[in-house]
């Protein structure tokens, strides 16, 4: 999808978030007629009677007919589409959940013609959206032709933004012959197997410092009120800051690996599982929870998840998922499977041959071999690596 920031009066503000609040009660209507059902009832309303129960809703409700039915009607729509991917054997996506007002401000418009989005000069462009008539938008980059729908959204930090729904084009295969192998962590974002350490980038010192002196002026302010309200916009600028720039490391990032190896040979990790909170229940609290919350904040900070996103979306069929099983523990000049060779979170030096490396680049490189070692010692491609080292090495 490509993206441009909008930049609606205060009329068309308040129009667009009428459409925002219809759209997100339309779904979460739809939400609460699925979670009543059970197993062994009659299947829930699908698309087509959920729309027949919107236009007998609208007829009912007029704040709800004042708005526009295409935009309540697409919200139906990507429930639809939602609980689809929810029952995908193939794939399965998490169930639709219920939207919040402030954090999920978005809606979708279908049936775009040309001559709804206009191109008025070199910087500004404009865009046909129902009920707040021509919106302008920055023309940070030409509109790809054959736009047929797109999707308005505010952020926390107040800011309107246009996608229109194309599929960029994907990006050529250099025909070099070179894999790499790209581990990921937290002190480094992502390691190559060439060598390179990237980092995300994050807040400043500086940053970091206003954010605190911000959560605590938002602690100490009465809920509702107006200077609650500013602190809180004024988090999310800062919130939104390091998230525009973690997103454009990740293209970037994504796009020069792309174009630099034919094959590109990730860990297949399950973030999810991996983030998940450690705090338990009452009757089972967890251990270490203030450790697990920042180590998942860490990992979410990396950008793990949309670095291998964005490589898969403009490298389609050349990105392969390894399993990371011993990846960090193996040794890639030797084949030594040994914990102790991790001496440190950066030194690797195996035990057997003495080969030092940069512990995530020697992962890297593991990776970029295609080794999935097994927890049996088994290589797929090198045979067993889990042994005693070799009696001339050791006595060396």
């Amino acid at each position: 999808m490509c993206r441009y920031r909008l930049f609606p009066t205060l009329a068309q503000q308040g129009v667009l978030r009428d459409h925002c609040g219809h759209a997100r009660y339309v779904w979460n209507l739809a939400v609460e007629q699925h979670q009543h059902w059970r197993p062994g009832w009659a299947s829930a309303p699908g698309y087509s009677e959920q729309c027949r129960q919107l236009t007998a809703a609208r007829a009912e409700h007029p704040w709800l007919a004042a708005g526009s039915q295409m935009v309540q009607q697409q919200a139906l729509r990507d429930f639809a589409q939602a609980m689809g991917a929810f029952f995908d054997p193939r794939n399965p996506a998490r169930r639709p959940s219920w939207r919040k007002a402030g954090r999920n401000e978005g809606f979708r418009v279908v049936a775009v013609k040309p001559e709804h989005v206009w191109r008025l000069n070199r910087k500004a462009g404009e865009v046909w959206i129902p009920k707040a008539g021509w919106v302008r938008f920055r023309w940070s980059r030409a509109v790809p032709s054959g736009v047929k729908s797109f999707r308005v959204t505010l952020d926390r930090a107040g800011r309107w933004h246009i996608a229109f729904a194309v599929i960029p084009a994907t990006i050529p295969a250099p025909n070099s012959g070179e894999v790499v192998g790209i581990d990921r962590g937290v002190a480094v974002s992502a390691a190559l197997s060439t060598g390179e350490l990237l980092r995300t980038p994050v807040l400043t010192a500086w940053e970091r410092r206003r954010l605190q002196r911000l959560k605590r002026k938002l602690a100490r302010a009465r809920r509702g009120s107006k200077r609650r309200n500013r602190v809180k916009v004024t988090i999310g600028r800062l919130r939104a800051r390091e998230t525009d720039r973690r997103k454009d490391w990740a293209e970037k990032t994504s796009t020069d690996i792309a174009r630099r190896f034919d094959l590109i040979r990730v860990e297949d990790l399950r973030i999810g599982s991996m983030t998940r909170s450690a705090r338990g229940t009452r009757d089972d609290p967890g251990r270490n929870v203030r450790q697990k919350a920042a180590l998942n904040r860490g990992i979410l900070a990396s950008g793990w998840g949309i670095l291998v996103r964005r490589l898969e979306d403009k490298a389609p069929g050349r990105v392969e998922r390894i399993s990371p099983a011993f990846t960090s523990q193996r040794c890639s000049a030797c084949g030594q499977v040994d914990p102790k060779s991790r001496e440190s979170q950066a030194v690797f030096r195996c035990t057997a041959c003495r080969y030092v490396s940069n512990a995530d680049v020697n992962a890297a490189r593991n990776i970029a071999a295609g080794h999935a070692v097994t927890a049996r010692g088994g290589c797929r491609d090198a045979g067993p690596v889990n042994r005693e080292p070799h009696l001339l090495l050791h006595s060396a």
